[in-house]
C-alpha cells in the first residue's frame, strides 16, 4: 500500500500501481542511466570486468562527488521533465527497499554503490534472525590458517565469552598496544583491530592521539551518521492475511506513506504462529520524530497513523508481549544507525579504507587497524564489516 497526501493506492505488484509511479520509476532509471553510467556500470560488475569498473567509477568521481542525491535528480533531465510532483513522490517512496527523501542531503556516491550492486532489491529474510550472523562468525574455524592450530575460532580463543568494553588504547613502553578495559584489565598486542563505531576511538575509548595521523582523525570526527529508528511488535498471528470481504484484499498490507511511519513491514513465519509487525522505519529528521518518546507513546502514534490507512483494523488487539523499539543515535555504543557520506567526503573514504597499508607510516602508527561497516565502501552492510575485518 502506498499512501501519500491521503490518498492510497494498492498493488500486488508494481505492474497495477497507477502510471504516476511508473512515470517515477522511468524518470529514475533514466537520471542514473545518463548521469551516471547506470547500465554500463552493471554490466561490468556481471562480467566482473574490474578494469572497466574504475574506468567508469574514475570518470565519475569528480563530476560526482560534490553532488548531493537531491542534486544529482533535480538536475537531470528526466526529473525536470517530470516535475517536482514526481521528485517528492521519488522521495516519498524511495527506491528499491528504501533511499527515501531523510537520504537526499547525502553524496550520490553513496546512492549509486547500493544501486549499481542492487543491494536495495531482492532482500531476503534470515530464519532466526540478522544475529545468526555474527554469532557465526564468532565460532567460525577457518582452515589454513597461519598461525592457529585447526579448529581454533573467535569463540575458542576467548574462552567461549568475549572480554570485556575497551576503554583505552595506547602504545607500551615495550611497543605493544596496550588494551585496557573498563574494569581495569589491561593486556599488550603486536596488532589490534578496531571494529567499533569510529567516533567512539575518541569518545567511549581513550585512545592515544599519536597513533593515527592527523588527516585521519579528521576523516574520523567528520564521518556521517543517518539517525534512525525502528518499532517492533509481536502479534499472536500474521492476521493481516485475513480477507477484507468488502475489498476481496488482505486486511493489512506493507506500507508506504508520508504519514509518522514512513515504511511499515510485515514478518511472519508461517501461519497460527506468533508474528512481527515492524510498525515503523525512519531515518534522520523523520527518526528525530520519535527519539524523546518512550516505546508506549511510539506505538500508540504509530497505531494511529495505521488506523488512518486502515480503518476498522484493529492490530492492537492482536499485539502480545512488549514492543521492542531503537533510536540508534541514542545508544551510546552505536551514536547512529550507519554512515551516510557528505558531498565531499569520498578523501575521507579513502583515508580510512586505505589505513590497512601502512607501509608509509611511521612505526608508532603502525599496527592497528580500522575496520568495520563505516570504514568500508559499503557503509550500512554486513558484508561491509566482513570484508575489512
Amino acid at each position: 500500500m502506498i499512501e501519500l497526501a491521503g490518498q492510497k493506492h494498492y498493488a500486488a505488484t508494481s505492474a497495477e500501481l497507477p502510471e504516476f509511479f511508473h512515470e517515477v520509476a522511468a524518470a529514475w532509471k533514466a537520471a542514473v542511466n545518463d548521469g551516471a553510467a547506470f547500465q554500463e556500470m552493471q554490466e561490468a560488475i556481471r562480467a566482473r570486468d574490474t578494469k572497466r569498473i574504475k574506468e567508469l567509477w574514475n570518470g565519475l568521481l569528480p563530476l560526482l562527488d560534490e553532488q548531493t542525491f537531491y542534486g544529482f535528480i533535480a538536475a537531470s533531465t528526466s526529473f525536470k521533465e517530470a516535475g517536482f510532483a514526481h521528485r517528492e513522490a521519488f522521495g516519498q517512496v524511495g527506491f528499491g527497499t528504501g533511499g527515501w527523501d531523510t537520504d537526499f542531503p547525502n553524496s550520490i556516491l553513496e546512492i549509486l554503490r547500493v544501486v549499481y550492486t542492487d543491494a536495495d532489491d531482492q532482500h531476503r529474510l534470515i530464519t532466526g534472525g540478522a544475529q545468526r550472523l555474527p554469532e557465526a562468525l564468532w565460532h567460525h574455524a577457518p582452515s589454513g590458517m597461519a598461525h592457529w592450530p585447526e579448529g581454533t575460532s573467535l569463540a575458542s580463543l576467548h574462552s567461549g565469552s568475549p572480554r570485556g568494553a575497551v576503554d583505552r588504547i595506547e602504545r607500551g613502553a615495550d611497543g605493544d598496544l596496550m588494551v585496557r578495559e573498563r574494569w581495569g584489565r589491561e593486556t599488550g598486542y603486536s596488532a589490534v583491530v578496531t571494529t567499533c563505531q569510529s567516533w567512539l576511538l575518541s569518545t567511549r575509548i581513550h585512545t592515544q592521539e599519536s597513533l593515527f595521523p592527523s588527516e585521519l582523525w579528521t576523516a574520523i570526527e567528520r564521518s556521517h551518521y543517518m539517525q534512525s529508528s525502528k518499532t517492533f511488535v509481536m502479534v499472536d498471528r500474521p492476521f493481516w492475511k485475513d480477507i477484507d470481504p468488502e475489498t476481496g484484499r488482505e486486511v493489512l498490507s506493507m506500507t508506504l506513506t508520508d504519514r509518522l511511519n514512513r515504511a511499515t513491514y510485515l514478518l511472519d513465519d508461517g501461519p497460527d504462529k506468533p508474528a512481527v509487525i515492524l510498525l515503523s522505519y525512519t531515518w534522520n529528521d523523520d527518526a528525530l520524530k520519535w527519539l524523546s518518546l518512550s516505546a508506549e507513546e511510539r506505538v500508540r502514534l504509530m497505531l494511529h497513523s495505521l488506523e488512518q490507512i486502515y480503518p476498522g483494523v484493529d492490530i492492537a488487539s492482536h499485539i502480545v508481549g512488549q514492543p521492542i523499539t531503537v533510536s540508534w543515535e541514542a545508544d551510546p555504543n552505536f551514536m547512529g544507525a550507519f554512515k551516510a557520506n557528505l558531498p565531499g567526503h569520498y578523501r575521507y573514504q579513502q583515508r580510512l579504507f586505505t589505513h590497512f597499508k601502512q607501509d608509509k607510516l611511521p612505526e608508532s602508527q603502525r599496527g592497528i587497524f580500522l575496520a568495520g561497516d563505516d570504514v568500508s565502501f559499503t557503509a550500512g552492510w554486513a558484508e561491509g564489516a566482513v570484508t575489512t575485518g
